[in-house]
């Protein structure tokens, strides 16, 4: 890494700064303020089921921010995109990376503070409930950042903190993942290993922690989704780089005794209860911040899991994983939505422009085989907004036929979370083929009807007109130049009286002894 200058005052830390990015939220009017001093077991009820970001100015005795990313409208604001574009633009930015800049402590506002030893104090920051059968206070919105000895490289990640006492956590660290392996190897040496967390970072940086799918330094991978190096500090009592940009800094290690203590119960993304489970203990050795540090929380599982940050980061790292793997199964993929309500990952929907026949089915089984632990995947043609319920509604209605269209797979690897796996290991995959059949996507039968639009053509007789050839309705108005269509009916008499008006197969109008094309 490159140590940074202050010469010139090129460093800006607030660009990407979360207090920075809450406070544009306010001016689009995109977060609510409370000003009201607020009890924490009471924060969980202003978030649940709220479309907007909330922002208390007092949450016991702090400030605390709350589903700053629970909308696609807010991640859509913060990458600078259109909504239904976040997915190619996060993998447009995943193509050019950014080594991080170290800077030095001095330069580092997230040790404006710093609180080592016996007054790191977990219950000094303003962590609550979030679920009533949760197993403690949840630091929700953390991003992990550990130095992996072997590479050098920093691993990061996103998970949940359980408070244990003032200074020990619980971490979730069950499901495979490099975090899970650099742990493992550090157990088998009787080692800790050292680990800090961000708490209150702008939304591209949880983008690019859930990014990577390759071995590198992930911090190059934060630089990616922000377009630019993330400032870096070197932790004031670990051996771990963090940015220096963040609200929060918990440091600390992973003790050397495995999956050992008991954490959770705990609301999960996929909207019930995760049971308890068996975890590392994490150790705090300090805490620092920036001066007005805004702490942040992330909203998670219940019924509202549509409005969360994690179903909605959740959609968009699906759509980004599964765009990529498409353009390597069909010609001419078109747009990816995962929906949150499904928890951001189980019901994906796709629309493709079908060259031949089978491009439905070659796409539903790139999905089945991607990284993304989708479920049911929903193929469309390019001419249905995969945004749309309705138009889903409309296609599986109308263009699927459950003997011919469905394709289902079992034995596939499954998150363990999920309830209906009713205690296996492995899951069933459903593809919908919901497209028309190729040849007939320009049929009458599979045409979408609009209303007319009435272009000006030189005047003629309806007669006149069929002379050359069969024509719509339409067609006849235009040559005729009449917008009421009445005065195209009363011709009508004459020529079916005299037996000289007929119709084509698809509808047109023409004359029994004139051109039949």
């Amino acid at each position: 890494m490159t140590l940074a200058s202050t010469a010139g005052g090129a460093l800006d830390m607030d660009a990407f700064r979360l207090r920075t990015f809450v406070e544009r939220l306010v001016e689009l009017g995109e977060c609510l303020v409370l000003e009201e001093p607020i009890d924490l077991v009471d924060v969980a009820s202003k978030l649940d089921g709220c479309e907007k970001a909330v922002w208390f100015r007092n949450a016991g005795g702090s400030e605390l921010v709350g589903n700053v990313m629970g909308s696609r409208r807010r991640l859509a604001i913060a990458l600078d995109a259109a909504e239904e574009s976040i997915g190619d633009v996060m993998r447009a930015r995943l193509t050019a990376r950014h080594a991080p800049l170290e800077v030095s402590s001095a330069q580092a506002p997230v040790h404006e503070i710093v609180h080592a030893g016996a007054g790191a104090d977990l219950t000094a920051l303003p962590v609550h409930l979030q679920h009533a059968l949760d197993g403690a206070p949840y630091i929700s919105a953390s991003l992990d950042f550990a130095r992996d000895p072997a590479s050098g490289w920093t691993n990061v990640g996103a998970r949940r903190i359980m408070v244990r006492t003032p200074s020990s956590a619980g971490i979730d660290l069950n499901a495979p993942s490099d975090l899970r392996a650099m742990y493992a190897a550090a157990v088998a040496r009787g080692e800790t290993l050292p680990l800090a967390y961000a708490v209150g970072s702008h939304p591209v940086d949880f983008l690019g922690a859930m990014a990577a799918t390759e071995p590198c330094d992930e911090l190059e991978v934060l630089g990616a989704m922000r377009g630019a190096p993330v400032p870096v500090v070197k932790c004031k009592t670990i051996d771990a780089y963090v940015p220096a940009d963040a609200e929060v800094v918990i440091e600390g290690y992973l003790d050397e005794r495995g999956l050992v203590e008991p954490e959770g119960p705990y609301g999960e993304y996929i909207g019930y209860y995760g049971a308890m489970k068996r975890n590392p203990v994490f150790h705090v050795t300090a805490i620092t911040s920036r001066r007005t540090p805004l702490f942040q929380t992330a909203t998670i599982g219940g019924r509202w899991i549509g409005f969360t940050d994690t179903a909605q980061l959740g959609s968009v790292k699906t759509e980004a994983a599964i765009g990529a793997i498409l353009r390597q199964a069909v010609r001419e993929p078109r747009s990816v939505y995962c929906t949150a309500s499904s928890g951001g990952m189980y019901n994906v929907r796709a629309s493709l422009r079908q060259r031949y026949p089978g491009e439905a089915r070659n796409a539903i089984a790139a999905v089945f085989a991607s990284f993304a632990d989708v479920k049911h995947v929903f193929v469309v043609d390019d001419d249905i907004d995969v945004f749309d319920d309705r138009q889903l509604d409309w296609a599986l209605a109308t263009r699927f036929q459950a003997d011919r269209d469905l394709v289902i797979a079992s034995g596939f690897r499954a998150v363990p979370l999920d309830p209906s796996l009713d205690g296996a290991r492995v899951g069933a995959k459903a593809g919908f083929d919901l497209t028309k059949p190729v040849g007939k996507q320009h049929a009458l039968e599979f045409t979408i009807p609009g209303a007319p639009a009435f272009a000006i053509a030189p005047r003629r007789t309806v007669l006149e007109a069929l002379a050359d050839g069969p024509c719509t309705f339409l067609g006849l108005m235009e040559a005729t130049g009449n917008r009421d269509g009445r005065a195209v009916v009363r011709e009508f008499d004459a020529l079916y009286a005299q037996r000289r008006l007929n119709r084509t197969d698809d509808g047109r109008y023409v004359l029994v002894d004139g051109p039949q094309t």
